[in-house]
């Protein structure tokens, strides 16, 4: 398949604003950009359909430029419901530095990362809206979605200039670096139109430009900080086991839909993948190999196999075989106890408040709901030695089926 059939077969282009897109894609190399602005140190997963796009368009020989917006994030582009919060300058370039390793990363350093703090801080406000506010209409911009939205609730001038803002990035990379066609997610179609029409009608030139649809989870929610749901890029902020446990998860009605857009598996190759998964779905063939494309594209093949190893582990015998980093790690943010050698199981659920009552301690030993790295318990007098210990510091201990904590001892 050609560039564009492809992307076409993936579901990626939803809103188009040029005359012959096949021709652009599928033609000789040109210079294209997407931008984000830098309202935290990483992407997250909301980002990256938007990122392996773009890798998709470098894979095939058009050149990738991505705006981060040291400018324009000090602003805010406006939300459906409410004004962004400011953020301060160093905060602001603390998050462009995290975000230009990543992309840098990723890319093989073949990505162009470009702030447009660097071009908006020499041009004076009077400038701006001669040269620039003096083609846009007002009726123009109040007919844009998301200014329309905010209307009744109140939009404050700073985000209304929001889309002058970006439609000028375009015109300046096109002046500066011959950059014709902007990609983006389809909730910034209203600001790229901004952009193109700012072209044709100062410079008389036609641009181009794509919006991919917004990719949501089963519940029907973007992927994003303000969601509540963000997995972030950075291993350290999300580590590898978690984004494996979230893709294995992934729901049977949005796996495929997955494969097409955060992998680089041929139409071929997810077709079947998608049959042997339909034959036999309880084994997650297709979540299993979104997993692996997927954590292998963005960190590397050793972490993949290391999140792989650590999943089965946690489940098995295999359990031993982990250090007390690879389960602190894995399990982020499961309630934590401290440890003290010779003390009973029943001592032990009650003086950590993992049980209510001894009654209660009781009855989940003798239903064999008490699991202590995997091994259920059902003796009250069982002493939890160290012995018992992973790594020599550390327990897992389960509750039912899906009560976890964990238990540390400090030597």
């Amino acid at each position: 398949m050609t560039l564009y059939e492809d992307l076409m077969y993936r579901g990626l282009i939803k809103d188009v604003a040029s005359s012959d897109l096949k021709k652009v894609l599928d033609g000789e190399p040109i210079s294209f950009y997407w931008g984000t602005d830098p309202t935290a140190d990483s992407l997250h997963i909301g980002h990256y359909s938007s990122l392996i796009t773009a890798k998709r368009l470098a894979n095939a020989g058009h050149h990738p430029v991505l705006l981060v917006g040291g400018a324009t994030g000090l602003i805010g582009d406006p939300r459906p419901t409410a004004e962004r919060e400011i953020i301060s300058k160093e905060t602001v370039q603390n998050n462009i530095e995290g975000i230009k390793k990543q992309v840098e990363k990723l890319f093989d350093g073949k990505a162009e990362v470009v702030n447009n703090y660097d071009w908006f801080k020499d041009i004076s406000l009077i400038d701006f809206l001669r040269d620039t506010g003096k083609y846009i209409n007002i009726n123009y911009m109040l007919d844009k979605d998301i200014i329309r939205r905010r209307l009744e609730t109140g939009i404050t001038f700073a985000e209304f200039t929001y889309t002058l803002m970006q439609g000028y990035d375009f015109l300046h990379l096109y002046e500066t670096k011959n950059v014709v066609m902007q990609v983006e997610g389809s909730d910034q179609w209203g600001n790229i139109t901004t952009g193109v029409d700012l072209i044709g009608k100062k410079l008389g030139k036609e641009v181009h430009a794509f919006t991919m649809p917004l990719i949501l989870d089963a519940n029907g929610n973007k992927f994003g900080k303000s969601e509540g749901n963000a997995l972030w890029l950075d291993k350290n902020k999300t580590s590898s086991y978690k984004l494996y446990q979230y893709l294995i998860n992934a729901d049977d009605s949005k796996v495929e839909e997955y494969l097409k857009v955060f992998t680089f598996l041929s139409k071929e190759e997810i077709e079947d993948v998608m049959k042997k998964h339909n034959e036999k779905p309880e084994d997650r063939i297709a979540q299993r190999t979104l997993a692996k494309e997927f954590i292998t594209d963005l960190h590397g093949k050793e972490e993949y196999e290391k999140a792989e190893r650590i999943s089965r582990a946690l489940f098995t015998d295999e359990i031993y075989t982990l250090s007390k980093d690879d389960i602190l790690g894995a399990l982020e943010g499961v309630p934590t106890f401290n440890l003290n050698d010779g003390e009973t199981i029943l001592d032990l659920l009650i003086n950590n408040n993992i049980c209510s009552s001894r009654r209660e301690a009781r009855e989940f030993l003798t239903a064999g709901a008490i699991k202590v790295n995997n091994k259920a318990i059902n003796d009250e007098n069982e002493i939890i030695s160290l012995d018992k210990l992973i790594d020599n510091s550390i327990l897992i201990l389960k509750k039912g089926k899906k009560n976890y904590f964990i238990g540390i001892y400090n030597k």
